[in-house]
């Protein structure tokens, strides 16, 4: 059979029989010679015959305009869009991405291995290649409870998908330095993978021992030294834009002839209205550009260098054999997408989808919200002083300052005043467990009501923040009663809500719809709650349980001091 194909193969390169599509007049963008050569491109079942004269039984003059092969995002979490994956390949593939290496770590928090299993599920009927790393760290750390604990056991019955590839950000650091057991399980089952790594402030010694156990990538590189230390171990460097964490600017300026091809792009995490107004992949590619990057080598940051990278067998590139994903482009100044061709068959032209994503939505994945019955006793913080331990919001940052403040008291409790202060509730949401976590925050400039999320990174719990006890009670069961999502509640009303049927993070909504309603949200949280105009009201509501992000942090567990590595009291004693 195979020699059969292989004739066929090289009659058609050969020019003898007609191909099934030309593409001509254009020019094509040669990541392997750094060139801009004038032709025509072959094309026939999905694959590049060859560039040159050739006939075909259907021809597309493209008059001139750039051809790229279709852009890699070599780290994302789909999760991150709130949109399943075939709503997500909707929205980016006419953006000009036809592969993404995503790392279901948040699903795989609330769901388990019935999360990463929906993604590949979801992934299978459309035009955009999903490849998939396994997360190494669920849950990510011991001091929240999550919806599972993966292990290398569990692990290993995915890694006969064909769509997955390797195990994703090794955020466990200390684990792998530290020689932990369950870390040590998972790098050896993943051996021959590849490892991707999440290890910013490793340096020296505890850098050599991180790379030698495998771990390949790292996409969390903020400063040139981290980026050259990396360099210097043989790492690929993945630079990151996404919504919350932005350092293409700043590292992109290391980049040279030398060592380009150590660099990818990546998004990572990249919310709904970013994805409509800016884009994706092709958005880092415009800022490298404007950066001073030649635009032939930022293309090949977001194509061959991926494709290498991740062991991407013939794609990332426009050559006989590779995969017809193909990206036509207006010029190399503005870089309009202008059409996207997959496989051969064109899927997107002017921003728009020419394709509709199959929903795939199976039960398991709903009614996430699994809480025991939470009163007004659950929520009341213990004090035997007025001075309080409070979460500092900072604006523009995920990092919290440490706050140290007299508070109002009454009865032996927190009491609310008009001191800025608000309480700030984590509640366990995915096995009953009923742990909740109860702390106090500021300069978020909440008043007269509350914003809950079932979104709250890694673990995802229900997270809300309030200025009266009966508004946060009213948010928590809000959000049980539409199975996770997003709501805002003043004086004991509801006034918005945007449900996430797929574990509480994610919905089968178009993503424009998803982002109408979280806009409107946004807005109704500045005019009728008086959220600080500075932030994002969900961006930061979800990051304040993340416990590996200084200073305070709050979990199910209680209050984090990440510094400390260790719990601390609201209630002060010294």
């Amino acid at each position: 059979m195979f020699k059969k194909q292989l004739i066929d193969l090289i009659t058609k390169a050969k020019g003898v029989i007609d191909v099934e599509l030309v593409l001509k007049n254009i020019n094509i963008v040669n990541v392997f010679s750094g060139e801009i050569i004038k032709g025509n491109v072959a094309i026939d079942n999905g694959k590049i015959i060859g560039i040159g004269e050739y006939n075909g039984k259907e021809e597309i003059d493209l008059e001139g305009k750039y051809l790229a092969p279709g852009f890699i995002d070599s780290h994302v979490h789909i999760e991150s869009s709130m949109s399943s994956p075939s709503q997500f390949a909707k929205v980016i593939v006419p953006r000009g991405v036809t592969t993404i290496i995503a790392d279901p770590h948040e699903i795989g928090n609330v769901k388990g291995i019935d999360g990463i299993k929906y993604i590949i599920e979801d992934s299978k009927n459309v035009p955009l290649d999903v490849h998939i790393m396994l997360p190494s760290c669920v849950p990510s750390t011991s001091f929240e409870n999550a919806g599972a604990i993966l292990k290398a056991d569990d692990l290993k019955e995915l890694l006969e998908e064909e769509t997955v590839i390797g195990l994703g950000e090794m955020m466990n650091y200390p684990g792998v330095i530290f020689l932990d057991d369950d870390v040590l399980n998972k790098l050896a089952l993943f051996k021959d993978k590849v490892i991707d790594g999440h290890g910013p402030m490793i340096r020296g010694k505890e850098l050599n021992a991180y790379v030698i156990s495998g771990i390949k990538t790292e996409h969390e590189c903020s400063t040139i030294d981290e980026v050259l230390d990396r360099l210097r171990v043989g790492m690929y460097i993945l630079i990151r834009e996404g919504s919350a964490a932005k350092d293409l600017k700043n590292i992109i300026k290391v980049v040279n002839k030398d060592n380009l091809r150590r660099f990818l792009f990546c998004t990572d995490d990249k919310h709904p209205e970013d994805l409509i107004n800016e884009g994706t992949i092709d958005f880092n590619i415009k800022l490298a550009i404007k950066e001073g990057i030649d635009p032939i080598d930022a293309i090949k940051m977001a194509t061959i260098n991926s494709a290498e990278c991740y062991g991407l067998k013939n794609k990332g590139a426009i050559a006989p054999g590779y995969i017809a994903d193909l990206v036509v482009i207006d010029n190399l100044e503005d870089f309009n997408i202008l059409k996207v061709f997959k496989s051969g068959k064109l899927v997107g032209e002017n921003n728009k989808a020419l394709f509709e994503p199959n929903i795939h939505l199976p039960k398991n994945m709903m009614d996430s919200v699994n809480i025991k019955d939470i009163d007004l006793e659950d929520i009341q913080i213990p004090m035997t002083n007025n001075k309080a331990n409070i979460i500092g919001v900072m604006e523009g940052s995920l990092v919290t300052k440490a706050v140290i403040k007299e508070v109002n008291i009454l009865d032996g409790f927190f009491h609310f005043s008009d001191d800025g202060i608000q309480k700030l509730i984590v509640a366990e949401r995915h096995l009953r467990k009923g742990n909740i976590g109860v702390g106090l925050i500021e300069n978020f400039k909440l008043k007269n009501g509350s914003i809950g999320s079932t979104i709250g990174h890694d673990s995802h719990n229900i997270i809300v923040i309030g200025d009266n006890d009966g508004d946060i009670l009213t948010a928590i069961e809000e959000l049980k009663e539409i199975g996770g999502g997003l709501t805002i509640v003043k004086d004991g009303k509801v006034l918005k809500s945007l449900p996430l049927e797929i574990g509480g993070i994610m919905t089968s909504r178009p993503v424009e719809e998803t982002n109408s309603i979280l806009k409107e949200m946004i807005e109704l949280s500045y005019e009728e709650l008086n959220v600080n105009k500075n932030i994002d009201p969900f961006m930061t509501l979800a990051f304040m349980a993340l416990p590996v992000i200084p200073k305070l942090k709050l979990t199910d567990m209680g209050l984090f001091d990440v510094e400390k590595f260790d719990f601390v009291k609201v209630c002060r004693n010294d």
